[in-house]
């Protein structure tokens, strides 16, 4: 019996937490309204219970929403994607701000917030990339310094730490890299070399850069890694990709915590760690890598069986 009542005490003590924090999310169609949902499925999993959803689009009411959400007394928000940012701005600075299901904000704006990125730690690619490629000595990167400066002083430290030598270059136009990738890929060594793409709408372009890049590092037996699952769809040997379930758990960790604490355990940006990885066999076909059994540790496969 007392069992029992410890339970039904816990199930209650769950269900008034998860009434103190809320998900504000973009209020859009498919795909990607299905990766929101997803990760309010961690969130509610996380938490015991089914957490207030606040669906919002480009044109929200912030002060309506805000004075919706004190009505709730809720504590701690959970907002995702741009649109969730842009609500969040116009919240009492005593409510809780994570954020999660973006790239990156501006360093500026992710002051006092807690920002789960969608861009996956350096340290968890670097581990997998000598994993695979265990004689590789040097990464280049080329990056918008506007974009993913954060990203690569994380990938500096997590360079040293497997042992790499990391080469990021910057570039803050398309022009400048291009001539950047078509001077690293004409001196890359594709015994020690490899080639990182990023999440950057600058220097990754996906018409002019990607078709590219993928050409000539097969051409050299180049390997190539990526932080987008698309990339390896289309010829990078493998990517980083999150999970979103996971991903769920982890932003209503954060909120829970500063429910009950009152305090933001992590302030500004962190990258992703809740990951899935995607190979594409072809491409380790090309370069010489074998697979074996370790196909089975691969979330997703290219080409598709």
């Amino acid at each position: 019996m007392m069992v029992g009542l410890l339970q039904a005490a816990q199930t209650i003590a769950a269900a008034d937490l998860a009434r103190s924090i809320a998900v504000i999310y973009p209020d859009i169609g498919e795909p990607y309204r299905s990766v929101f949902m997803k990760i309010a499925e961690g969130i509610d999993a996380q938490t015991g219970a089914r957490v207030a959803r606040f669906p919002v689009g480009a044109s929200v009411d912030a002060q309506e929403l805000a004075a919706e959400l004190r009505r709730q007394d809720v504590r701690a928000v959970i907002v995702l994607g741009r649109n969730g940012l842009k609500a969040a701005a116009a919240l009492d600075r005593t409510v809780g701000v994570i954020a999660g299901g973006v790239l990156s904000i501006p360093e500026s704006e992710a002051r006092g917030l807690t920002v789960h990125s969608l861009a996956p730690d350096p340290a968890l690619l670097f581990a997998r990339l000598k994993g695979l490629l265990p004689g590789t000595k040097r990464v280049f990167v080329v990056y918008d310094p506007r974009q993913n400066d954060w990203l690569i002083r994380l990938a500096r430290e997590a360079a040293k730490s497997h042992d790499l030598d990391l080469v990021a270059l910057e570039a803050e136009d398309l022009k400048a890299a291009l001539r950047l990738y078509r001077d690293l890929l004409a001196s890359a060594d594709a015994k020690r070399d490899v080639l990182w793409l990023l999440q950057d709408s600058t220097t990754v372009d996906e018409s002019a850069v990607l078709p590219l890049v993928l050409q000539e590092a097969w051409n050299r037996n180049l390997a190539l890694f990526s932080s987008s699952v698309t990339h390896v769809k289309r010829g990078a040997l493998f990517a980083l990709y999150p999970n979103n379930l996971e991903l769920g758990r982890s932003l209503a960790s954060a909120a829970l915590g500063y429910v009950t604490s009152g305090v933001r355990t992590v302030v500004g940006v962190t990258p992703l760690r809740e990951v899935l990885v995607a190979v594409n066999v072809r491409t380790a076909n090309h370069l010489g890598i074998d697979l074996g059994t370790r196909q089975q540790s691969f979330d997703m496969v290219f080409p598709e069986p």
